[in-house]
């Protein structure tokens, strides 16, 4: 597993964990596959933001390698 920081390490179709805004504070981690990516930069400390295919969206904290 890698973090979620680089964009070059998300790829759509790819199985990851991510924060949703609601558990930022938490910290609870939700598991889904990239639909899109949504962070233009190439680099962001709290994680790339995405969305799911089933529409949730938020910031990546671990891609699952398969």
């Amino acid at each position: 597993m890698s973090s979620g920081q680089n964009r070059k390490d998300v790829l759509p179709g790819a199985t990851v964990k991510i924060v949703l805004k609601a558990d930022q504070r938490s910290g609870k981690l939700t598991t889904g596959v990239v639909k899109d990516l949504l962070t233009k930069s190439s680099f962001h400390p709290h994680g790339i933001k995405v969305r799911l295919t089933d529409g949730q969206v938020g910031r990546v904290q671990e891609i699952e390698r398969t």
